[in-house]
Formats: C-alpha cells, sequence, structure tokens
C-alpha cells in the first residue's frame, strides 16, 4: 500500500511538471496577436494618415519655458474663489478641466501612433511602418525645430505655486511604448543607424536629467504610485540605450524600495486606497508594478516571483486585485469621486501576469475587458496600450 501511495505520488509530480511545462510553452505573442489583430490594423492605417504633431505646435501663456519645452499643469488644481487672481487651491481627484493638458494628449497621440505602426509591423514584416513612425519619433526627438527638450522642467505646474514639479515626471510614462517600440524596429533595414543613435542619444539626456536634477530625485523619492513611474520610465528608457548600471538600480529599487514599502500583506496597496481614487488608482499602481517585473525581469533575475522576508510579492498584488477586476461590485473600499464607471479596461497587468504564471485566467479577463478606452482619464493612467510590443 506504501508502495503504491509513492508511485502514484510520483506520477502526479510528473503529470504535473508536464502541465506547468506545456503551460510555460505558451505563445503569448500570438495569442496576443490574435485577439488584438483587427484593432492592431485598424489603428494602423490610421496612424499611416496622421502628421506629427509636437510641443511646438502649442504654447500656453502661463508656461515659465520655451517653444520646445514640455508644459503641463496639476491636475487637481483650482482657481480660488475667494481670489479668483491668486493661487490656485487643490482639491484631489477633481480634474479642472480648464487647465493646459494640450502637449501631454499630443505625447499620447504621438504614443498610440508609434504604436500602432509598430504593432502591424510585427504582424505584417512591413517596413513601411517603421519609416511612418521614424517619421514622428524624429519629429519629437531628433529634428531641431520640432524636438522636445529632454526633460520635464514645467510639467505639472500650478499657477501661483510653481512653474514646475517632479510629479510632473509622471507625464512622460507615455513615452514609455515609444522606447520599446524604437526596440522593436531598430533592425529593420530601413533604420538608419545614425538617425538610431541620435534617437537613443535624446533618452540618455532624459535618463541624465531624470536622475540628476532634484524634480527626478522628488519624483524618485516619492511613496505612492509617482515613485513607481519614475522607475517604470528609468526601466524602459535604460533597457533600449543599455544603460546596465540604471537597470540594476531599478531593479534592487523595486526589491528594497516599491514592493516593501507599498504593498499591505493582502497585496493591495494602501496608499493609493487612501486616495479619493482609490479603485483607479490601485489598477494603475498594479499596472506599474506589473510593467516594471515586465521589463526588467530575467531568467536569472525573474521579478515575478521575488518575495520580500515578509511574504509580499507580484502574486499577492495580481491575487488581491483580480475579483476586483472580474466584478466591481464586490470592491469593498469606498468609490471614486470620479471615472468610477470608466474602470477597469484591459490592464496590462493582467496580460503581463498571464505570461509570468502561465494562468489562463488572467489572460481570459484581460482579453474580455474594453482594449480602446476613449476616456482621457482612463488614457492619461494607462501605461500600456500596445501591449503585443511588449510580449512579443
Amino acid at each position: 500500500m506504501k508502495e503504491k501511495k509513492t508511485v502514484i505520488l510520483l506520477l502526479s509530480c510528473f503529470l504535473l511538471s508536464v502541465f506547468l511545462s506545456c503551460s510555460n510553452n505558451i505563445d503569448w505573442a500570438n495569442k496576443t496577436e490574435v485577439t488584438l489583430h483587427s484593432i492592431i490594423m485598424k489603428n494602423a492605417e490610421w496612424a499611416m494618415s496622421e502628421k506629427p504633431q509636437t510641443v511646438t505646435d502649442f504654447r500656453c501663456d502661463r508656461s515659465a519655458g520655451g517653444i520646445h519645452d514640455f508644459y503641463s499643469e496639476g491636475d487637481y488644481w483650482w482657481p480660488n474663489p475667494k481670489d479668483s487672481d491668486g493661487a490656485y487651491i487643490r482639491k484631489d481627484g477633481q480634474t479642472n478641466p480648464d487647465n493646459f493638458v494640450a502637449h501631454r494628449l499630443a505625447m499620447i497621440r504621438f504614443n498610440k501612433i508609434v504604436g500602432a505602426l509598430v504593432s502591424a509591423y510585427l504582424v505584417t514584416g512591413d517596413e513601411k511602418y517603421v519609416k511612418h513612425a521614424f517619421v514622428h519619433i524624429n519629429a519629437w526627438l531628433t529634428d531641431s525645430s520640432t524636438m522636445m527638450n529632454p526633460n520635464l522642467l514645467y510639467a505639472q505646474a500650478i499657477k501661483g505655486i510653481t512653474t514646475g514639479r517632479g510629479i510632473g515626471i509622471i507625464d512622460t510614462i507615455h513615452l514609455m511604448e515609444v522606447a520599446q517600440g524604437v526596440a522593436c524596429m531598430q533592425d529593420a533595414a530601413c533604420v538608419d543607424k545614425e538617425n538610431l543613435k541620435a534617437v537613443k542619444n535624446w533618452f540618455s539626456e532624459y535618463i541624465v536629467w531624470m536622475t540628476t536634477h532634484q524634480n527626478g530625485i522628488d519624483e524618485m523619492n516619492a511613496q505612492n504610485n509617482h515613485g513607481g513611474c519614475w522607475v517604470m520610465q528609468l526601466a524602459a528608457f535604460a533597457k533600449l540605450t543599455g544603460d546596465k548600471d540604471k537597470l540594476d538600480f531599478c531593479k534592487t529599487r523595486y526589491k528594497n524600495v516599491l514592493l516593501p514599502e507599498q504593498m499591505a500583506e493582502n497585496g493591495s496597496f494602501p496608499r493609493e486606497i487612501s486616495r479619493t481614487k482609490p479603485y483607479g488608482y490601485s489598477l494603475f499602481n498594479l499596472d506599474v508594478m506589473a510593467t516594471i517585473c515586465q521589463i526588467l525581469s530575467t531568467p536569472d533575475d525573474n521579478l515575478w516571483e521575488y518575495t520580500t522576508s515578509k511574504g509580499l510579492n507580484m502574486r499577492k498584488g495580481i491575487d488581491f486585485m483580480y475579483p476586483y477586476i472580474k466584478d466591481k461590485s464586490t470592491w469593498t473600499y469606498p468609490r471614486d469621486v470620479m471615472y468610477w464607471d470608466n474602470w477597469p479596461v484591459a490592464q496590462p497587468a493582467l496580460l503581463f501576469a498571464a505570461k509570468a504564471y502561465a494562468d489562463e485566467r488572467y489572460f481570459e479577463l484581460w482579453k474580455s475587458l474594453d482594449h480602446e478606452p476613449t476616456i482621457e482619464e482612463v488614457e492619461r493612467n494607462l501605461p500600456v496600450r500596445n501591449p503585443l510590443i511588449w510580449v512579443n
């Protein structure tokens, strides 16, 4: 009897290992492509007809910067009803529709165009998409007449208080897919190597600024999603430029700062839950942390499996939010003061986790959600909208 139990146990272990091996051999890029194929080709057709629009196409008189400087204003800051000419006052979670956001919207558009064209290139192999993508990339990053300066000195300004803040660095999360797109296209025959070098140099200069300027240091030290977004961006840009020291720094910061200081034992993010939009911010921070793991994980250093001494890891974060994404009505915390009805969408954390843990449940839930959100607030807080370029 004892020998029989041993045989059954060994057989069970063997079957489990076979199952896990098969699961880990799933072609997640192909599954993603099949799911998004019609969307990718539709968006690529649109992107091929679009001309570049950069920061030089929009100007705000309130900006302390020049024509090549990115400018935005704090979302939750409003005119003081008691002093119309005085400094703005804060209303957390309530977006002021009159603030200047044209540069941010132009950058999101840039993200969409490049992401759509790169995705279509990966699907078809047609280099016409690469050529047009670089028309936009060069307009933003290398053309001296239209390019954006590689800094965010004037982002998230507040009238009467500051001309720019470190918190504004979150706006360039929409350049991550540009960097990833360049990485996906760089070996195409049509890519000019000197031009490619100039593009990478722009990102290298931005890395220097965001890691040495006080605004960048302030953002790095932020204890909520802003600190995570700083690491996420640096990781994406450093990966493109081959900056191993910065990549190692990002891994260390994820392990020693972001995960242990932002996640609770149950996998939640208390600093996001304490905000006026706890559901949206929890989703956003989960996407940020998952994207960091997606960018930085290697076979020898898999951040998806990394667990702190207190048992915190990304699997806990995914599994905390999974039931609330599947059925938002089960959310046990306060509702968001705005945009409650617009979340969730196809959160990239689900797709990345499906690949990392070979778990079809995450993929099927991701597949069932909205892949083309149009609400401005949702687009602003969606770090990955072209997932094929990340899992290919």
